[in-house]
C-alpha cells in the first residue's frame, strides 16, 4: 500500500520533458542547441567506463540517446533504459530500431525503480535530476545505490552550480522552462551532498561544462 501511494504521489509530481508534453516532439533538436550535447554526452561514457558484461541502467533515458551512444562504444554490455514518460520512450524505440542497438526499455519511475537489489554494475542519468523536487531526488538516489552492485557506480551529468554570473543568467531560461522549485538544488550546487545523504561513496564532481543554459556539471559517486 506505502509503494502504491509512493506511485501515486510520485505521478502527480512528473514533469515531462521539456516541461510540457506537446514540446516532446522537438526534444531532441533542443537539447542538442542548448547543451553541447555531444562534448557532455561523450564524457559521460567515458567517465562511465563501462566494460564488457556490465550491466547498465540508464535512468530518465529520454530518448535514447546516451544509452545508443554507451552500447556503440562497448557492445558486449548490455543496457536498459527506463523512463516515465510513455512519448519519450517511444522515440528512444524508434531509433534503436532504425540503427540496430539492442537496448531494453521499460517505463517507470526513478524513485521506484522495477529492479531487484545489486542488478546493475553502471547507472547512468542524464538531464534528470533537475525535474525532481528535493525528496523524489533522494528517493531516486536511495533507489540507484539499492540496484548497483557493491562497487558499482552512478555517472550523472545535470545543471549545476553556476560557474560565473553570466552561467547564472543563462540558467533562468531552464528554470523559467522546468521550474524553479525542482532546480534550486542544482543551482545550489547540491547533487553532491545529496548522492552523499542516499549513501552513494567518494562523490565528486568530476567536470563542468558552459552551455547557452548554464553550467553543465558531471558527478560519480560508488555503491560501497
Amino acid at each position: 500500500m506505502a509503494d502504491d501511494q509512493r506511485r501515486r504521489e510520485s505521478k502527480s509530481r512528473y514533469i515531462p520533458a521539456l516541461a510540457f508534453t506537446r514540446l516532446t516532439s522537438w526534444y531532441d533538436p533542443i537539447v542538442r542547441w542548448t547543451t553541447r550535447e555531444e562534448m557532455f554526452r561523450t564524457r559521460l561514457v567515458a567517465q562511465s567506463g563501462v566494460r564488457p558484461g556490465d550491466r547498465v541502467l540508464d535512468v530518465g533515458c529520454g530518448t535514447g540517446t546516451l544509452a545508443i551512444k554507451i552500447i556503440q562504444g562497448q557492445p558486449g554490455a548490455t543496457i536498459t533504459g527506463l523512463d516515465g514518460d510513455p512519448a519519450v520512450l517511444s522515440q528512444a524505440k524508434r531509433k534503436a530500431g532504425a540503427s540496430g542497438i539492442p537496448v531494453t526499455w521499460i517505463e517507470g519511475r526513478a524513485d521506484a525503480l522495477p529492479f531487484a537489489d545489486s542488478s546493475f554494475e553502471r547507472v547512468v542519468s542524464s538531464l534528470l535530476f533537475h525535474h525532481l523536487d528535493r525528496a523524489t531526488k533522494l528517493n531516486a538516489l536511495r533507489e540507484i545505490r539499492r540496484v548497483l552492485t557493491p562497487g558499482g557506480e552512478l555517472h550523472l551529468a545535470d545543471w549545476g552550480r553556476a560557474a560565473n554570473p553570466l552561467m547564472r543568467i543563462a540558467f533562468l531560461s531552464v528554470q523559467l522552462l522546468d521550474g524553479f522549485a525542482t532546480t534550486a538544488d542544482n543551482v545550489d550546487g547540491l547533487l553532491p551532498k545529496l548522492m552523499s545523504e542516499s549513501g552513494l561513496a567518494d562523490v565528486t564532481e568530476t567536470g563542468r561544462i558552459a552551455t547557452p543554459c548554464g553550467t553543465l556539471s558531471h558527478y560519480r559517486g560508488v555503491r560501497r
